[in-house]
């Protein structure tokens, strides 16, 4: 599976370079946030700008990273949704569940902030 990594002091983005993220795609990626989340990144942007199409276990990826993060006190967030995996993410009713954001700087926004918040009430 083609895909980028952009990794930044506090946050790493992921960027699959796939039109169908399919169950093989999922895996792949499942097993790329768990070694972030492992080695003490807690915060993952995942950018689905190339995805046209996702299935279920590529919302079942998604949900597994969003639980890394926050068991890290860091956040999951998703970026660049196309409208057609807008549309599926809508009808399994987690639109409202992820953390979904139109680009890179209203996620690194929301990083920052969290860091910020993290650092102030004494977090690691």
């Amino acid at each position: 599976m083609r895909y980028t990594i952009d990794k930044h002091e506090r946050y790493v983005v992921i960027e699959p370079l796939i039109s169908n993220l399919d169950a093989a795609a999922a895996a792949f990626l499942k097993g790329e946030f768990m070694l972030r989340n492992t080695s003490g990144q807690r915060n993952i942007v995942l950018d689905l700008s190339q995805v046209q199409d996702i299935c279920e276990e590529g919302v079942r990826m998604g949900l597994l990273a969003d639980r890394l993060c926050q068991g890290a006190e860091g956040l999951f967030i998703i970026t660049g949704l196309t409208p057609s995996v807008k549309h599926i993410l809508k009808v399994a009713h987690l639109d409202g569940f992820f953390t979904i954001v139109k680009n890179l700087t209203e996620a690194e926004d929301l990083i920052f902030g969290n860091e910020i918040q993290r650092d102030l009430i004494g977090g690691k």
